[in-house]
């Protein structure tokens, strides 16, 4: 048996009442709880609104089962029994939580030994969060059907309801990346003293932190290949170690200060980074200029080297 119509239901789909809801019938019985209810008349009169069940565990959430005997009178249920399904113990879930899920309720026919199901048509998932914790059916079926002992569900006062939870979790990466232009202590200044003594190929700077992420400078007094003419090499490297997916994009500037005059020796570079990754400038500064006594760069065998970021990218 499958009938797909109109029920009321606690979801907005168009008109906020109404959601395509389809019926069926199985042989199993529900997979995460039953709800068997003896002397169901007095529970019914017990009862001011609804009976909540206790809590029980579907895919690693709580839940409750909710039962109207008179119908969930706010969506026209009035004259039926209502079924809703309700996320418990929500104090433990973290701020701003959404839990997406589908369901279907049972309802036990103790003549034919077989369950009314009922469901969302075309596998609607609902969001449970802070705002709508509760979602169900308001016509699961009429009063007066349900009560009659030749359909099944009411027999000698007892009854059976069911409920199946099903979650989708939500497992697609997410990635959000920002450009920073001028961040906050982005330049970073790097004295090297008795200059004419360095005998090792390169050297590294202290690292120096901006928006979170650690670099650091290198610089190789007589380049890193064997060039002519001579020229000093320096790079930018980023320290911090990013997932490989990730690159880090930077525009920055690599100069060597003039300590005399003000026209500093400086070159703008652009770059995705990635794990210990160098760019800069094989070239950056022949060695005759920055000997040269005139021009400033080297005085008392010093040179003042400067990393400056630009803009650059940050992954969350």
């Amino acid at each position: 048996m499958a009938d797909s119509s109109n029920e009321s239901s606690g979801a907005p789909v168009n008109n906020p009442n109404k959601a395509p809801v389809t019926r069926s019938t199985r042989d199993l019985p529900p997979a995460h709880f039953s709800l068997k209810i003896e002397s169901y008349s007095l529970l019914s009169q017990a009862v001011l609104e609804k009976f909540e069940s206790c809590v029980f565990e579907a895919c690693r959430h709580k839940w409750r089962l909710y039962l109207y005997p008179r119908g969930k009178a706010k969506f026209i249920g009035t004259g039926h029994i209502s079924l809703y399904l309700a996320i418990a113990k929500t104090e433990k879930l973290p701020l701003g939580w959404e839990v997406n899920a589908s369901f279907k309720f049972f309802l036990f026919d103790q003549i034919r030994d077989m369950y009314l199901t009922i469901q969302d048509s075309f596998g609607t998932i609902r969001r449970f969060n802070d705002l709508k914790n509760e979602w169900g059916f308001a016509k699961v079926l009429p009063v007066d059907t349900f009560n009659d002992p030749s359909q099944g569900y009411l027999v000698n006062d007892c009854c059976v309801f069911g409920v199946e939870v099903s979650v989708y979790e939500r497992s697609n990466k997410r990635q959000c990346i920002s450009m920073i232009r001028e961040p906050p202590n982005r330049t970073m200044t790097w004295k090297i003293e008795k200059f004419s003594t360095l005998d090792e190929r390169f050297y590294c700077s202290q690292e120096f932190t901006v928006e979170g992420l650690k670099w650091k400078l290198e610089v190789y007094p007589k380049g890193d290949t064997d060039q002519i003419p001579e020229a000093i090499s320096i790079y930018i490297t980023l320290c911090d170690c990013i997932q490989s997916e990730h690159k880090i994009y930077a525009e920055y500037k690599l100069r060597i200060r003039n300590q005399v005059q003000r026209n500093h020796m400086e070159r703008l570079g652009k770059q995705w980074f990635s794990n210990s990754a160098g760019w800069g400038f094989r070239q950056f500064i022949f060695l005759n200029d920055l000997h040269d006594a005139f021009k400033g760069f080297l005085v008392n065998d010093t040179i003042i080297v400067e990393a400056e970021i630009i803009v650059m990218s940050t992954v969350k």
